[in-house]
């Protein structure tokens, strides 16, 4: 993070700024807590701490951080059940995503989706490569949102993706679930590269209701 300007629209910038550095917080991959330091953020971003505050109350009010007296800001992780919740509802905007996708956007855009896994081969697979497919993996589902072109979409699936974002990072790497991952990826592209709606919108529903049912079922190491 660089040291802003004063300028008229320097508060909302502040304020988005810290809710990206947040987003992209791995949470759910660390045991312990994470805490914000409004001292440390106004120093670091050049800012008094006035606008620090601000940001921080309109992300309380999102459900991404508390503030607790004498101790300080915690970003917040979700519980099992609320997790679980949220991938089945990201599971049925992504659905929606693969719909509009299917019906409006250019072959370029949908062959930009297939490059996404062009590094991932017999002698590059994804299982012996979880880093690098991790990111692919989370890059693919936040693409589709994108490629809509749809702000609502967007909006909606912002405040939810910390938390489902996390969760992937976690558990891609185990049960070899990073070689069917692929596989799923790579179907729902072909059927919409065959402007195959219904088959898209099943294959990406089932894909992320897929990590629920696992989240469900095997979640230890992630509320402890």
């Amino acid at each position: 993070m660089e040291p802003f300007a004063a300028e008229p629209n320097f508060k909302t910038r502040i304020y988005e700024t810290l809710k990206h550095a947040i987003t992209n917080m791995d949470i759910y991959g660390i045991s312990e807590d994470t805490w914000l330091d409004e001292r440390q953020l106004a120093e670091r971003l050049g800012v008094s701490r006035t606008p620090i505050r601000e940001a921080i109350a309109m992300l309380e009010q999102q459900g991404f951080v508390k503030s607790i007296p004498r101790r300080g800001i915690i970003v917040l992780r979700k519980t099992k059940r609320e997790v679980i919740e949220m991938i089945q509802v990201w599971a049925a905007l992504e659905a929606m995503a693969a719909r509009l996708i299917s019906s409006n956007a250019s072959r370029r855009d949908i062959d930009g989706l297939r490059a996404i896994f062009d590094k991932f081969n017999d002698g590059h697979k994804p299982a012996d490569y979880l880093g690098e497919y991790s990111d692919a993996n989370i890059q693919f589902h936040q693409a589709l949102i994108q490629m809509t072109g749809s702000k609502i979409l967007a909006e909606m699936t912002e405040n939810i993706l910390l938390h489902v974002r996390g969760i992937r990072k976690i558990t891609i790497g185990r049960d070899d679930r990073a070689s069917r991952s692929i596989k799923d990826h790579l179907a729902i592209i072909d059927a919409l590269e065959k402007r195959d709606t219904e088959a898209a919108e099943k294959l990406c529903r089932d894909h992320t209701l897929g990590l629920a049912a696992y989240v469900e079922k095997h979640s230890e190491g992630i509320w402890t």
